[in-house]
């Protein structure tokens, strides 16, 4: 008899341990994630590779959905919203640009598709997810592209403007590339740090391209001597040796120079792009993740808790 109950005993310990840790086998191949950092953009008004001019940061924030579809690949689908800006004066005098007095500030929306791929597996249950995990990826978005500039104390959208007689589109292709690194939490979170630089197939997300205005200062003038459009003689030269004692572009020296006024690089086949440095979290949405992570279930109560 004693020999029974010990069997039972036994059997009964071993399926209740089985089954305390039965929520764990699954795999969970959906998560959800948000994350938070600066943003450092690199054009006409920044170069990092040249010269030495420090870091101008902004910042960015993204929520995304994550998808496991193989033994260490990852696909991810992101919305972020990414605010980045350029000045001169922080640049290096032997970049030449400070006179020139431009800036730019942009506040741009972003949906990217991505792929990442892991150095340890993650097509695997929660509770196996390795310690660490880095991992590459590549992928390709849109972004908006707007500059923006103040002239008079107000903001003032420069890409209707067309200060380089040039459109450009409000919508450019993104492609994000990068490094991150994941840090489990627990069964259920992450924290995640990661690197993405976009790389972009446009020259004008500070509004910025021509070496100088030689081509167009004349359309420029035109619209200033005749009100058709002053603004934009206003903001595409805002050198000081081409001001009057008021602040106010001067034609005579304008034209006297020919257009020969810096604007940009002058470098071709340049593209501008930015880079964002983020911390975030990653929740691995479990089907018990309510009950046994969020809440833990008693006789008449749940109770809040973190682990």
């Amino acid at each position: 008899m004693k020999k029974l109950i010990f069997i039972f005993l036994f059997f009964a310990t071993a399926s209740a341990y089985s089954q305390s840790f039965y929520r764990y086998r699954f795999e969970e191949p959906w998560s959800i994630s948000a994350s938070i950092g600066p943003t450092q953009y690199f054009g006409e008004l920044y170069s990092f590779w040249k010269y030495n001019e420090g870091v101008q940061p902004d910042w960015n924030a993204n929520f995304a959905f994550h998808y496991t579809f193989g033994t260490h690949l990852r696909a991810r689908g992101e919305f972020s919203y990414v605010k980045m800006s350029g000045q001169d004066p922080p640049s290096d005098p032997r970049a030449y640009r400070t006179p020139r007095n431009l800036d730019f500030r942009a506040q741009n929306w972003e949906l990217t598709g991505i792929v990442e791929y892991y150095l340890y597996p993650v097509k695997t249950p929660n509770i196996n997810r390795p310690l660490w995990n880095p991992y590459v990826f590549v992928g390709l978005g849109m972004s908006t592209n707007n500059p923006e500039t103040q002239l008079d104390g107000n903001w003032v959208d420069l890409r209707p403007l067309q200060l380089e007689n040039n459109p450009y589109e409000r919508y450019i292709v993104v492609i994000p590339t990068g490094l991150g690194l994941k840090y489990k939490l627990n069964v259920y979170m992450d924290l995640t740090f990661e690197g993405n630089y976009r790389w972009t197939f446009t020259d004008y997300m500070d509004d910025i391209s021509a070496y100088n205005v030689s081509e167009f200062y004349l359309d420029l003038v035109d619209d200033y001597v005749t009100g058709n459009n002053p603004d934009r003689l206003r903001l595409a030269i805002r050198n000081p040796n081409f001001m009057d004692d008021n602040g106010l572009p001067d034609v005579d020296k304008i034209l006297r120079n020919n257009g020969r006024i810096r604007r940009g690089s002058g470098l071709t086949h340049r593209f501008d792009g930015y880079m964002t440095v983020n911390l975030g979290l990653e929740i691995h949405l479990s089907r018990d993740i309510f009950d046994n992570w969020i809440f833990r279930n008693r006789i008449n109560e749940k109770r809040f808790r973190f682990w």
